[in-house]
Order: C-alpha cells, then sequence, then structure tokens
C-alpha cells in the first residue's frame, strides 16, 4: 500500500472498530496470554545463561527490527539474506540528474503513534505532503477547473469513506464475490440522480477516479473484495510523503542488527526444515546447512505463495491455505525528470499542476495505451526546497505494470529504457501546464522505472492486499501471524501486521517486533512490561 492512501477513522470510532481492536491486541496484549497455546508444544530452554540461536530469513525492515528485539533479551542472531544488501524491498536508486529516489515505500501511512515517522523525525529525514486540491484530466486531455475537480474527488472519497464503514459493519453478510467497484456503481447512482444536469457525464467521472484505487493496493478496484475492504484502512493523521527517502531510516532500524547479528548476504534457502519431534530448524541454503533455536520467515508474501516446497515438513492446510487466500499486488513506479519543473510555471491561463494528477482514461494515445490506462502521478518539485527534485513519479498497477516491466526489461540500454518510457508517458506530462514541446526545459533528462514483478526475492510484486472471492481474510492473517511456534518457526512481515499496518513499511517493522517479542517470552526473557 505505497501510494497515496488515506486514514479515515475517528477516535469515537475505535472503540467498536475491528481493525483498531485488533491494533489493540497486537501492540498492547499480553504475550503471555497469546503463546499460551504455544508453550504446550516446543520446549524451549530457560537456562538465561545459554543463548538460544535464531536464524532469521530476510533483512528487510521486518528481519531487522525483530532481529534487534531478540538481541536485546540475549539471544544470538543470524540472518541469512538472498541479495547483496540489507533493506529488502527499502532500497533507493539515483537519477542521472543526481537527485535520490525510493523503489520502495515512499510514504508513511498516518501520523499518529507511528514509530517510522519518530524514527524520520529521530534520524532528521524530510518529509512533506502536498495541498488536497485535485488535477483532473479528462478523456480528450483537458485539464478541468480546480473546483470542478474538488467536487468529483470529495464525491469520490464519500463513497470510499461510506464503503468502509458497510464493509466494517456488514461484513458477515456481504458475498465473497462483491467488489469494491460493485459498491462505487451502487452509490454513484444514487448520489448522482438523473434529475441532476448532465448525470451521466458527472456519474462518468466519478468511477474513472475510483480506479485510483488501485494505486493504493497494486491492483484494480474491480478485484478489491468488499467484505474485507475493511482491512484497508490505515493509520490516522496525515500520510506523508518521504522526500528525504527511507535511505536514513533504514539505517537507523539497521543498526543494531549490523552491530550485534551475524549477516549472511547473497545467500539464498533452499529448503526450512522444522518438525514437531526435533528441537532444531534446520536452514538448507545454497552456501551450507545451517541450525537454529527457532527461525523466523520473512520472506514475502508472494515468495511464500510460490515455494511451498521450501518447507520439510509441507505447511499445515490451513496455513497454506491461509497463504494463498491473500493476494499479491503489482505496484510498480516510473520516475520521470527534467530541468526544471514547467508544471509549476502558470501558463497563459495562470494554470499550474501541484501535487497530484490523474488522467482519466485517456483516449488520445490509443496507440500506446489502447487499453486507455488511467495515468497517475505525484511531482516532487513542490516539496520540502532542500529535497524537492525537477520529477514525476507516476504509480502503475496491474495490466499496466506487467506491460511496461516486460517492455522494460526487453531493452539492454539504459538510453532505450528511457526513450521508451518518454514516448509512452509524453502524451500525459505534454498536457502539463506550460509544456512546451521546442523547450528544452520540457524535455525529459532521465527516467527510472521499478520491476518488482520480475524480482524472485520479492515475490514477483508488491504488497498484500484482499480480493474478490476471499471467505475468512482476517484468520486468514491471523493464522499466519500465529506461525508454528510447536516446530520453532515463525512467519512475519507486512502481510502478518495489524490490521491498520497491512501492506505498510510500518506494518513490517511492527510484525518484526511483534514475533522478536513473543519468542523472547517464549524463553522467559521477556520484560515485565512487554509481557
Amino acid at each position: 500500500m505505497d501510494a497515496y492512501s488515506i486514514s479515515h477513522t475517528s477516535p469515537s470510532r475505535r472503540d467498536s472498530s475491528r481493525i483498531w481492536q485488533d491494533l489493540k491486541t497486537c501492540r498492547l496484549h499480553s504475550i503471555v496470554e497469546l503463546d499460551s497455546r504455544m508453550r504446550m508444544g516446543k520446549q524451549r530452554l530457560r537456562d538465561l545463561n545459554n543463548k538460544p540461536h535464531v536464524g532469521i530469513i530476510g533483512a528487510g525492515l521486518t528481519g531487522l527490527r525483530c532481529a534487534d528485539i531478540l538481541l536485546k533479551h540475549g539471544f544470538q542472531v543470524t540472518i541469512i539474506e538472498g541479495r547483496d544488501r540489507i533493506g529488502g524491498r527499502v532500497h533507493q536508486a539515483q537519477l542521472p540528474s543526481g537527485h535520490p529516489i525510493d523503489l520502495g515505500p515512499n510514504w508513511i501511512h498516518g501520523t499518529n503513534d507511528n514509530p517510522i515517522l519518530n524514527i524520520a523525525n529521530e534520524t532528521n529525514t524530510t518529509v512533506g505532503s502536498w495541498d488536497t486540491e485535485s488535477y483532473l484530466f479528462d478523456e480528450a486531455g483537458k485539464l478541468l477547473a480546480l473546483a470542478d475537480g474538488e467536487v468529483y474527488s470529495t464525491l469520490m472519497w464519500e463513497i470510499i469513506q461510506d464503503a468502509f464503514r458497510h464493509s466494517n459493519k456488514n461484513a458477515a453478510t456481504i458475498s465473497p464475490d462483491e467488489s469494491l467497484w460493485d459498491f462505487f456503481q451502487a452509490e454513484v447512482v444514487k448520489r448522482i440522480p438523473e434529475s441532476k444536469p448532465d448525470y451521466a457525464t458527472k456519474r462518468q467521472f466519478v468511477l474513472q477516479m475510483a480506479e485510483m484505487w488501485g494505486s493504493f493496493i497494486g491492483s484494480p478496484i474491480t478485484s478489491q473484495s468488499l467484505k474485507f475492504f475493511w482491512l484497508e484502512e490505515c493509520i490516522d493523521g496525515e500520510n506523508l510523503f518521504c522526500a528525504g527517502t527511507y535511505r536514513r531510516i533504514l539505517e537507523s532500524i539497521a543498526k543494531p542488527a549490523e552491530e550485534g547479528a551475524d549477516i549472511r548476504l547473497s545467500t539464498t534457502v533452499a529448503q526450512i526444515n522444522a518438525q514437531d519431534d526435533v528441537d532444531r530448524v534446520t536452514l538448507v541454503t545454497d552456501k551450507c546447512v545451517l541450525e537454529f533455536d527457532e527461525v523466523v520467515v520473512t520472506s514475502p508474501l508472494g515468495w511464500l505463495q510460490q515455494h511451498p516446497e521450501a518447507f520439510v515438513p509441507a505447511l499445515p492446510p490451513r496455513l497454506t491455505k491461509a497463504i494463498n487466500s491473500i493476494s499479491y499486488g503489482c505496484l510498480e513506479k516510473v520516475y520521470i525528470s527534467f530541468p526544471k519543473a514547467f508544471w509549476l510555471i502558470p501558463d497563459s491561463e495562470g494554470r499550474i499542476v501541484k501535487g497530484f494528477c490523474q488522467w482519466l482514461a485517456p483516449n488520445y494515445a490509443l496507440e500506446s495505451n489502447p487499453q486507455k490506462w488511467t495515468q497517475e502521478v505525484v511531482e516532487l518539485a513542490s516539496l520540502d526546497p532542500v529535497t524537492s527534485q525537477p520529477t514525476l513519479l507516476f504509480y502503475t498497477y496491474g495490466d499496466q505494470s506487467r506491460y511496461l516491466t516486460n517492455e522494460v526489461r526487453k531493452l539492454q540500454t539504459q538510453e532505450k529504457k528511457d526513450a521508451f518510457l518518454y514516448d509512452f508517458f509524453r502524451p500525459y506530462y505534454s498536457r502539463l501546464p506550460h509544456y512546451d514541446a521546442e523547450s528544452s526545459d520540457c524535455e525529459p533528462v532521465g527516467s527510472f522505472a521499478t520491476d518488482w514483478l520480475n524480482d524472485d526475492l520479492a515475490g514477483n510484486g508488491s504488497y498484500s492486499n484482499f480480493q474478490v472471492g476471499m471467505t475468512e481474510g482476517d484468520e486468514d492473517i491471523a493464522v499466519m501471524r500465529e506461525g508454528l511456534p510447536a516446530r520453532g518457526l515463525w512467519l512475519a512481515g507486512e502481510h502478518t501486521a495489524p490490521f491498520v499496518a497491512l501492506g505498510t513499511a510500518t506494518g513490517a517493522y511492527w510484525s518484526g517486533e511483534s514475533i522478536g517479542s513473543r519468542i523472547a517470552d517464549a524463553y522467559g526473557r521477556a520484560s515485565k512490561s512487554e509481557s
């Protein structure tokens, strides 16, 4: 959930909202109560002079935070990472202009009691936000008046809010096959009756804007489960763009592990042997065989779905079902940088574009975009002056992500990749105010396209989400959270986070924290404040 997500739960609703009760349970509950069943399984060592050895698969935010917790409680920790670096999806690159960019999360989702925001503040990481004005281009490529755009945007978000309330209240009776798109189609008819002037056009605008939900979860709105839409709720407060990138945040989270754990990079795990009647968990890697008292698997959901054979014996049917029931998105990004942010210079009509912008179902670029994929961009030039850059960040998902990543992957040189991306997105950025095809200020100087879909270690996708057909979404998450402690096997990651942080960097961080605390408690090492 990396694009600009919203928060919408007022404090007055927290006591009755399942998502907030879940957060309370995950973070403030008695760990002793949570693990009462676990203690009846594998026997843990109780000798405080002994250092139990925990293996952590994956050096992303989850694994690093888990290692931090375990090290504080006196565990020996080894992290096995398939990449030649730490961070997982949290990774940066540099545009030819010299500006740094995040390839993974860009956002800090919610400001209320969010540890990632706290770390950003501690590390002097610049964060920023934009105003809420809605810049919209219609099907013909005409920029709508701001007042009109605001009307449509407000109505769209009101329907989103009502969809959350409806899902939270009626999940038990909503059909698993009903989608968020179905809800929108019914609501626009109610809210824009035929008696209103131009009702058909207005309905069309709202429905076209609704498609932006795909950039929140990495999958189309037509496949978003209405039954489990309440699981997409997020932390209260403003959503901030990490203008200074996640680099310092990652460095801060990684420091304890780098200083106290054994981190083995460029090492992939082929087999995880965890059995009920064996005290040790064995990992077969491409370099050696390792044994641990406990193993924490932080591999992405997509990887778990694609590699059931890695677990010996096979995972229990209910856990396997949970892993395969949750969907995995395909959110990707394309950065295109320019000499100047020409879109912030008023054109002859005094117009600019600042913050977010959408090109709705464009019918003027059918050769390159015959499916009329809506285009969405965040411009990075109006952020904090220290970190601002004349760059457009396009978010893509679904079939468009698949198409762009596959096409870019075929090209052998950066020059050819740049040319392809410029050509594909030119019909959209060329409609921004003050664009002049003859001006060098409007000619791109560099680009970068992410390619998580072709990254095996990322699970060939982005983040967990909840799509039509699910029948036990919240229970599936709970089953994955529980893991198999009796075998010494634990699952962690954004897909096991508190509901309020699923699919986010904060969720990944919290998940690692939770598993680390649970293991510490299982060995009688948790502090009183944690249990």
